[in-house]
């Protein structure tokens, strides 16, 4: 009993050592953000400044000074540097304070333990989780692993991965989560990592409605219609008969797969850790090729710029199409009053989606906008986050930056705004998959992943586009 109850203050007291370690990596956050905001600021005013001068230079000579025009995009460059800065370290600062209310809130609650018995538990439900999944997908019996039979099945992984070879007892643990082809599902700790990176790494899944199911896709129903309504007599009715409509949409989900290789040599080395090597290497390329889908994509998982496009003069348009604003050039902004355009794309959108709504687009149209002023105030309609935790705006809104959307030509939608939680639909398909193949690129062992997943639009009204064109 007291060498339980020593484990168990031991356990505590590591515990508490680190949260004190993530307090500090909070702080040294924290001043590396103060010091970006500063820093930012500061550049701002400067690009102020010189683009004052530039509109002076233009008044007086009919045309800018060249030097004054490089100083001026040596300026942007920079305050775009610090503004993706900001939001890389409030993004890991928020991510470290999450694991430590975590981890402070199973301190509370007596979770820790010596063995991690609250985390083992989770990683096994996910894990049967998966395992259900992946087993119903095939027609086969579910099953449900306890915990030794996870412990094994990641000993047998980590096995299977090292070496082409499996013992008996190895072969068994793995059965589980076997398929003909000899595919396994990866244990449910190096999922997670891989998870981790793809929401790191997808833009898209921060702001759009994100679901995790079991099954090939999911439908939904489209309620395009309103019952009619009119006055009536007292002995007489309106005769008004309208009945609403309703439609139906479906996303389904699509596999999609990397090869990330490692020579045999290395896997021999026991130093190396192949589970988070693996994670790292399919985390990283699953997520850019998903957020590059989700913006663009066209055959299978539907991409939000990949939907036909009408134009709106604000009563909205059909069903099944995004409405578009003219920028009142061929692939720019008009030359008189540039920023009307994004007003009018402010007011395309319904007032229900103003309150979730944010700007989508590229680095580059952002340094075209930061020039741009209010007509009447002469305020700058972008403005950089900064304080902590304030995203940078354009018309008030948050900007997110997707080097993924079109870059701006002729005709190209090259910015879209709107409530894309409410616009589009991305599905997750519960489990991953791993096979290894030592033979097609010897002398290297590739580890051929694969996962399902799938997106596209489900409220055709919650978003809008720029169309970079007359009309």
């Amino acid at each position: 009993m007291k060498m339980t109850r020593m484990s168990t203050m031991l356990a505590g007291a590591t515990a508490l050592c680190a949260v004190a370690g993530l307090e500090r990596k909070d702080a040294d956050l924290l001043a590396e953000i103060k010091k970006s905001v500063g820093e930012l600021g500061k550049d701002f005013e400067a690009f102020k400044d010189t683009n004052k001068q530039r509109w002076s230079e233009i008044d007086k000579k009919k045309s800018a000074d060249v030097l004054l025009e490089d100083k001026l995009t040596r300026i942007g460059d920079n305050v775009d540097k610090l503004v993706e800065q900001k939001a890389a370290l409030e993004k890991s600062l928020e991510q470290e304070k999450k694991e430590r209310e975590e981890l402070e809130l199973r301190i509370e609650r007596g979770e820790i333990s010596e063995k991690g018995d609250h985390k083992k538990e989770l990683e096994l439900k996910q894990f049967n989780l998966a395992l259900s999944a992946h087993l119903a997908e095939r027609g086969q019996k579910q099953v449900q692993v306890d915990m030794k039979g996870m412990e094994d099945y990641k000993k047998a992984f980590e096995a299977f991965c090292r070496k082409n070879t499996l013992t008996p007892e190895e072969q068994k643990a793995l059965a589980a989560g076997s398929d003909p082809d000899g595919g396994f599902l990866l244990p449910a700790s190096t999922q997670a990592g891989i998870v981790k990176k793809l929401y790191e790494t997808s833009e898209m899944r921060s702001i759009c409605d994100v679901m995790t199911i079991g099954t090939d896709g999911i439908e939904g129903i489209e309620d395009l219609g309103e019952a009619g309504a009119a006055y009536a007599g007292e002995r007489s009715t309106s005769g008004d008969s309208t009945t609403p409509q309703v439609g139906k949409w479906a996303i389904g989900t699509w596999i999609i797969d990397t090869e990330p290789k490692i020579t045999q040599k290395l896997l021999d080395d026991a130093n190396v850790d192949v589970e988070a090597w693996l994670g790292s290497k399919v985390g990283d390329k699953f997520g850019r090729f998903e957020n590059s889908e989700f913006v663009v994509g066209a055959s299978k998982i539907r991409g939000i710029t990949s939907y036909p496009m009408l134009a709106d003069s604000g009563s909205g348009v059909a069903w099944g199409s995004f409405g578009y604003v003219p920028s009142g050039a061929s692939g720019a902004f008009a030359s008189s009053s540039p920023a009307d355009a994004l007003f009018d794309l402010v007011g395309a959108l319904k007032n229900g989606y103003l309150p979730g709504a944010s700007w989508v687009t590229k680095r580059s149209v952002i340094t075209a906008i930061r020039k741009f002023k209010e007509a009447t105030t002469l305020a700058y309609i972008w403005q950089p986050g900064l304080q902590q935790g304030q995203p940078e705006r354009l018309l008030g809104y948050p900007v997110n930056r997707m080097e993924d959307m079109p870059t701006i030509a002729a005709n190209s939608y090259s910015m879209a705004f709107g409530d894309f939680r409410q616009g589009y639909q991305i599905l997750d398909r519960q489990g991953m998959r791993t096979l290894r193949d030592p033979f097609t690129a010897k002398p290297y062992v590739k580890f051929y992943t694969t996962k399902r997943v799938g997106g596209g639009a489900k409220n055709f009204e919650a978003v809008k586009f720029m169309k970079f064109a007359t009309s």
